[in-house]
């Protein structure tokens, strides 16, 4: 699978680790930026968001300090349905039942093996579809309209 990653200066040695535990698993993961130097996160959100919604299917992980700030910049991009996960059931039903293509993870929030947990099963989890998938079309529906 193809994965987009990125993160501000607090969420540098996260992605790092991130990266090679997906790379490890045979994805594919480009470094979307962020390189331990301080960086404005509505710049990287905007890389990775813009990214995900080019390519169909790509999932997107993106970290801050909380991953509050990557997620509201990440929702401005249209295609794009970023969640903040804290937990394995966030992480999971985010794209079980909302088809998210991009969890935020907060680097000052979470440990680094919960972050790993995370992540590996936001990209594993695939969308459940069914009734799930008229509330994602509304969702769709809204960006046109608004």
């Amino acid at each position: 699978m193809k994965i987009y990653i990125g993160c501000d200066h607090a969420g540098y040695e996260m992605k790092a680790e991130i990266i090679r535990m997906l790379t490890e698993k045979g994805h594919d993961v480009e470094d979307m930026g962020g390189d331990g130097g301080r960086v404005e996160y509505p710049v990287i959100a905007k890389k990775v968001g813009h990214a995900v919604a080019e390519n169909e299917g790509a999932r997107g992980i993106l970290i801050c300090g909380t991953g509050i700030g990557m997620s509201l910049a990440a929702n401005k991009i249209k295609g794009i349905r970023a969640a903040l996960c804290a937990d394995h059931f966030s992480a999971k039903y985010t794209r079980l039942h909302n088809d998210a293509n991009i969890m935020c993870m907060g680097a000052r929030t979470l440990g680094i093996g919960v972050a790993l947990e995370l992540a590996e099963l936001f990209v594993d989890t695939p969308f459940e579809g069914g009734r799930h998938a008229a509330r994602v079309d509304m969702i769709r529906e809204m960006e046109e309209e608004f």
